[in-house]
């Protein structure tokens, strides 16, 4: 399925939104994914530096890759239409498959993120927040998560 005009003026419309407090919603976005997945924390060395004592919501690195996270997926979804397929520049993709595929992301870790996103975008936007505004949401994630799991394969097939 293809990436409507609708859904796209939907997508663009809530980014422009977020955009001015997108750093802010980046960490409530990581912080939503580690509420629904304590597990997945373990998956960022960063964070294992830290140790366990270490406040999420003050840790410099998170935020930091919170951040890049956040904008590099909003911004993809909002050039879906345009481009007709995920924009993220080739060399960021295939760095992006291979992290994943270093830290043992699976299917069951992208359901994770794609519901913590969901739910970021809604408490961000609740006002904008309709089934229309999830189902373009929806579609891009899976667009960009498919990207990525792509990279995944041909990182992983590389590395075996």
């Amino acid at each position: 399925m293809g990436f409507s005009e609708a859904q796209e003026e939907l997508v663009l419309r809530s980014w422009k939104a977020m955009k001015p407090d997108s750093e802010s919603i980046a960490l409530k976005f990581f912080l939503r994914i580690f509420e629904i997945a304590p597990a997945a924390k373990p998956m960022f060395p960063f964070l294992r530096e830290a140790g366990e004592d270490a406040p999420l919501e003050s840790h410099p690195k998170l935020k930091a890759h919170a951040v890049t996270v956040f904008v590099m997926a909003c911004e993809s979804a909002t050039q879906l239409r345009k481009t007709g397929d995920v924009k993220v520049r080739e060399a960021t993709l295939r760095r992006l498959g291979a992290t994943h595929v270093k830290a043992g992301v699976a299917d069951a870790h992208f359901e994770v993120v794609k519901t913590a996103l969901l739910d970021t975008i809604e408490g961000a936007v609740p006002e904008m927040w309709t089934p229309e505004m999830k189902g373009a949401w929806e579609e891009a994630y899976d667009q960009l998560a498919a990207a990525i799991k792509e990279e995944m394969k041909i990182a992983a097939s590389a590395s075996a």
